[in-house]
């Protein structure tokens, strides 16, 4: 159950981070930073559909197109902000297609950055906090 907590907690930090480094750095790709409860949202919105879509997109291009397969995480990505722009209590906005291109490319580099780099420290303070205990 802790490591299913850990694991959800990754993914909401990384979402977070990557869209909050799209909001930074792209113009055209914004969070409704008047609007916790909206980015909340689609924070929670972008990880969810994330976590579902990139296994289940995995299997089918691996049945049905193989030369994609590395092409899934950005599709899968694509997919997650789109619904989650769709969504309109969501705090996010995506304008032009520059702002969609590269904010996919953004968003999937940090997500997947922060995932790859988020578990070490959850690790480490979890063996640190066993220790002292």
């Amino acid at each position: 159950m802790i490591t299913f907590l850990i694991r959800a907690a990754i993914f909401l930090v990384s979402a977070f981070i990557g869209l909050v480094a799209a909001d930074l750095i792209l113009p055209g790709f914004s969070l409704h930073w008047n609007d916790w409860w909206g980015i909340l949202l689609a924070v929670v919105i972008f990880a969810v559909l994330q976590s579902i879509l990139a296994p289940w997109l995995l299997r089918v291009t691996r049945r049905h197109a193989e030369a994609f397969i590395g092409g899934v995480g950005l599709l899968s990505t694509f997919v997650a902000l789109l619904i989650a722009v769709l969504i309109p209590a969501a705090g996010i906005g995506i304008d032009g297609a520059v702002a969609w291109i590269v904010g996919t490319l953004i968003v999937w580099l940090v997500t997947a950055l922060a995932t790859w780099l988020l578990p070490p420290l959850f690790i480490k303070k979890r063996v640190s906090d066993r220790r002292s205990s």
